[in-house]
C-alpha cells in the first residue's frame, strides 16, 4: 500500500466519520425531514461518500465514532463549509438554521452561543467572504 493510499484511506475515513457525525445530529430529533435529507445528499457528494457508504452510515451511524475537530481553526474551517453549504443552494430556511445550529454545537461551539455564531456565519457567506476572512470574523465577533 502506497502513502497516498493511506492518506486517502485515512481521509475517506475521515470525512464518513465526520457525515456520520451529522446524521446523528440530524437524527437527535429521531426523524430527517425532507429538508435535512436534501442537505445530507448534498454533504456526501461533497465529501465523497459513495451510496453504499451513504446507506450504511445512515442506517448504523452511531457504530461511527464522534471526532470534532480539535483546534478552533479546524472547527472554523468546517463551520465555513457547512455554513456555505446551506447558503449554495438557497435553502437557508428556519430547518437548515437550527440544524446548522446542532452541527455548530456538535463541533465544539457553546450552545449558548450556537445561535449568534451561525447568524454571523451566515451573513459572512452571504458577503462572499474567503475562508481566512470567515475565520477572522468569528474569532472577533465579540469585540
Amino acid at each position: 500500500m502506497s502513502i497516498s493510499d493511506l492518506f486517502d484511506s485515512g481521509f475517506q475515513k475521515r470525512n464518513q466519520d465526520h457525515f456520520a457525525a451529522i446524521v446523528r445530529v440530524a437524527m437527535s430529533d429521531g426523524v430527517i425531514t425532507d429538508e435535512e435529507r436534501a442537505f445530507l445528499d448534498r454533504l456526501a457528494r461533497n465529501l465523497d461518500i459513495s451510496e453504499n457508504d451513504y446507506k450504511e452510515i445512515s442506517k448504523n451511524y452511531a457504530a461511527h465514532p464522534i471526532n470534532p475537530p480539535t483546534s478552533y481553526d479546524a472547527r472554523l474551517e468546517r463551520l465555513f463549509d457547512l455554513a456555505r453549504m446551506v447558503y449554495a443552494d438557497n435553502i437557508k430556511g428556519d430547518d437548515q438554521v437550527v440544524l446548522l445550529e446542532k452541527l455548530c454545537i456538535g463541533l465544539g461551539f457553546k450552545s449558548d452561543n450556537a445561535k449568534y455564531v451561525v447568524d454571523k456565519a451566515l451573513t459572512l457567506v452571504d458577503q462572499d467572504v474567503d475562508g481566512d476572512t470567515f475565520a477572522e470574523e468569528i474569532k472577533n465577533m465579540n469585540r
